[in-house]
């Protein structure tokens, strides 16, 4: 169990590492690509996908799979001992799957962050200037101005039999 779980993290620190790198560059995916497509179907210089990198989930666990897979089987062939079992095989795919996801969610939320910098700024000067005079009006710095109102409002009601005998029912 604890073997496991030292694979777990180990393969997520590894999911991150690889859509970093992904993210970067991707030029093993675009070697793979011009040695499978032709030249019609080839990725275009701009696009910045990846085996990990802006690529969906069925195609992203497809990619891991594949890789541990291979992965697996050199190291059955270099090392005779069975180390490769399917708890850890397991393990290492899901901590990779989740580790690529965990590294989109940070690059995305850094990149929001970017964007929005400047404008923190003057919100939290907007939330300052708000703070201020709501706390000067619960200090009751313009008391005068609440009494003229409420007087105003109480001239102004009339009482029911009052408007009763206006509508001319009493």
């Amino acid at each position: 169990m604890t073997l496991e779980l030292i694979i777990f993290i180990a393969a997520i620190l590894f999911g991150v590492i690889l859509y970093w790198r992904e993210s970067r560059t991707n030029k093993v995916y675009r070697f793979f690509n011009k040695l499978m497509n032709s030249k019609e179907l080839q990725m275009k210089p701009t696009d910045r996908k990846g085996f990990f990198y802006e690529q969906n989930f069925l195609l992203r666990l497809v990619f891991i799979v594949s890789f541990f897979l291979i992965v697996i089987l050199v190291t059955r062939f270099l090392i005779p001992i069975d180390v490769a079992t399917v708890s850890l095989f397991a393990s290492m795919i899901f901590g990779t799957l989740i580790g690529t996801y965990l590294a989109g969610l940070i690059f995305k939320s850094s990149e929001i962050i970017e964007e929005q910098a400047d404008s923190l700024g003057d919100s939290f000067k907007d939330v300052l200037e708000k703070g201020k005079d709501f706390v000067g009006d619960l200090r009751g710095e313009e008391p005068v101005v609440l009494e003229k109102e409420i007087e105003k409002t109480k001239v102004k009601e009339k009482s029911a039999r009052e408007r009763l005998k206006e509508k001319g029912l009493l």
